[in-house]
């Protein structure tokens, strides 16, 4: 497996990297900062086709492949991690399952101004008591008539304070388990959705997250995203290409510290040499390099594979699982190469740190993802 990029993928990955560099690097500090939601920016990324990157241009997206998606991802993450979430949920969590289950109708009105970026949307699994463990949400749909009333909570949905839709998750049978959740897709401004405040966080605190409550929302059996009790297939389906999202997210960030902290190595000096010269720095920056370059691969594959339309659980879990792990380990190093400025916020390394952190939570933590790989494994 190889992977020489084409020239339309070459061509997006640097729009990617210019757009980064003029709109993203110089306001994402203050936009952590201030936890400010880059609203102008994510316009711009509808504006480029960023945020519906693999959906077909019939339905309003870019109509390109995952590989270039995980591209953009890196090149968008480097520049601002916060904003690259905010266009791997939309991408990801959202368009992408409403592409691969949704009715044409649904199509319509909940995907393309989705691709478009008129609308935004975001994911709703994760509860209170109910983070890994899918089976043991208490978010209720219930039949009545040709709607459901469905009442319930969410919790950390990232882009929930923005998002104008959410694909919802619920249970319609608990005496069923994973085969009693059914998916629905649900306008955040129904009657009897309400929006907590914006969640308060260590890192990507440009990016929105909030709890979202349901209080007897009434939502048409139209609505339902695949069939009664397909919702844990649509959730698994959709996080294994969100991972790759999330991987290459890390990536991203991990690659802003390493050339940061390369460039820093570079001019910072000691005992009248920079700072480069001396085996322990340029050991570290080696170890970063390699690890970035093996992240990457991991990321590609997993791309490709999805683009081969053939299962890449595994693949994507290893992907997230070493690219997360990688991104907290090179952004350690930056911040030890830039010694007490590293520590300080008038340098990048911290929020990169910081920022680094939550990849290895979100979308599966790094634990889930053994077990995901480990049952491949001992499968065979």
């Amino acid at each position: 497996m190889h992977f020489d990029l084409t020239e339309t993928q070459q061509m997006l990955r640097d729009t990617c990297r210019g757009f980064a560099e003029r709109e993203l690097t110089p306001n994402a500090r203050a936009w952590d900062e201030e936890h400010r939601f880059p609203k102008e920016a994510v316009k711009k990324l509808g504006e480029l086709g960023l945020l519906g990157i693999a959906v077909p241009e019939e339905w309003g997206g870019a109509g390109a492949d995952n590989v270039s998606y995980a591209l953009a991802m890196e090149e968008i993450s480097r520049g601002c991690a916060s904003t690259g979430v905010i266009m791997s949920v939309n991408n990801s969590l959202y368009c992408d399952p409403v592409m691969k289950f949704g009715t044409d109708e649904q199509k319509e009105r909940w995907l393309a101004p989705f691709a478009t970026g008129e609308k935004l949307g975001c994911f709703g699994l994760t509860e209170p008591e109910a983070g890994s463990d899918a089976a043991a949400q208490k978010t209720v749909a219930v039949r009545d008539g040709d709607s459901y009333r469905i009442t319930g909570s969410k919790n950390w949905i990232t882009n929930g304070p923005q998002a104008d839709a959410i694909v919802l998750f619920t249970m319609t049978d608990k005496s069923k388990g994973n085969k009693g959740i059914t998916a629905f897709l649900v306008d955040l401004d129904a009657p009897g959705v309400t929006r907590a405040p914006a969640d308060r966080k260590l890192g990507i605190s440009a990016s929105g997250s909030c709890s979202l409550f349901f209080e007897d929302v009434k939502v048409p059996a139209s609505q339902m995203l695949g069939k009664e009790g397909d919702g844990f297939k649509v959730a698994l389906g959709t996080l294994d290409g969100g991972r790759i999202g999330i991987a290459a997210q890390a990536l991203g960030i991990a690659r802003a510290a390493y050339e940061e902290a390369l460039l820093y190595s570079k001019e910072r000096k000691t005992f009248d040499r920079p700072i480069a010269s001396h085996q322990a720095i340029s050991f570290m920056l080696a170890d970063m390099a390699t690890e970035l370059d093996a992240a990457r691969l991991l990321v590609l594959r997993a791309a490709a594979l999805k683009d081969q339309g053939v299962r890449h659980s595994a693949e994507s879990a290893m992907a997230k699982l070493y690219a997360s792990e990688m991104s907290h380990r090179v952004t350690h190093k930056a911040i030890q190469i830039h010694g007490g400025y590293g520590y300080s916020k008038e340098f990048d390394a911290e929020r990169h740190y910081r920022d680094a952190r939550i990849t290895e939570i979100y979308e599966g933590t790094s634990e889930i993802q053994r077990i995901v790989i480990a049952a491949s494994v001992l499968k065979g």
